[in-house]
């Protein structure tokens, strides 16, 4: 039988350091990196501790550092990545670690939050439901981002998050995005001003990392385009 060498981080933030541990993997057809993870706690190592949930790319919670490029798991066939039988899996990269692959990820949705991410609306359930026409301008912008099931793996992607740890990131802007585009809510000068900040949208150095790998093949740089005009235009109508 074929065997896959993997190389699997662990550690724990307490410890304050870590390392790469070789593992023997049995290799199979249609086999998935969590598929490889799965197997290293169930047969190897039962104290490996890593996050999934769906296993069929609904949820996000099993995205992972496979090979240096963060991934989900669940949809990352060994066969596309492990061309020489060897894999290596660590933890995302730009959050605190937990435990071995569990990252912590409050950091990344106090930003979403700092972006004023949760839709403001004025009416009550009582009233009529708002129309949204599909076809409108913008409609059509918030739909182009509104699938973000907040995975991580952009805001893991991103260069400015490593080196401007404050900086809200890829997909909290991608939020703040659809919701500047969403008529039926009001918070939307608000939410200009918390992603108008040195720390918000303009502080995107447009690499493009973030959509290169977006497993829902969103654009979050085209979002975060889009804030820094809407932006713009606010600030020279005196409205931030």
């Amino acid at each position: 039988m074929e065997v896959l060498k993997v190389s699997i981080w662990r550690g724990e933030a307490e410890a304050g350091a870590g390392g790469l541990t070789v593992y023997d993997v049995p290799r199979h057809d249609s086999q998935t990196v969590l598929d490889v993870v799965t197997y290293v706690q169930r047969h190897l190592q039962p104290d490996l501790s890593y996050r999934y949930a769906c296993r069929v790319g609904m949820c996000g919670s099993c995205a992972m550092t496979v090979n240096g490029r963060a991934r989900w798991t669940c949809r990352t066939h060994v066969s596309k990545v492990a061309m020489d039988g060897r894999l290596e899996i660590a933890p995302l990269a730009n959050l605190p670690v937990v435990k071995d692959l569990v990252t912590d990820m409050t950091a990344f949705f106090d930003k979403w939050t700092q972006a004023k991410g949760a839709f403001d609306g004025e009416r009550s359930r009582h009233e009529p439901f708002a129309v949204v026409a599909p076809d409108t301008p913008e409609r059509r912008a918030a739909d182009a981002g509104i699938e973000c099931i907040g995975c991580g793996v952009c805001y893991a992607s991103c260069d400015v998050v490593q080196w401007r740890p404050e900086y809200l990131g890829p997909a909290a802007l991608n939020r703040a995005w659809t919701l500047v585009n969403d008529e039926r809510d009001v918070a939307g000068k608000a939410r200009l001003r918390a992603v108008a900040g040195d720390a918000g949208c303009h502080s995107c150095h447009t690499q493009g990392s973030c959509t290169e790998r977006c497993p829902k093949q969103l654009s979050p740089t085209t979002s975060i385009a889009g804030l820094k005009r809407r932006v713009g235009r606010a600030a020279m109508k005196g409205e931030l």
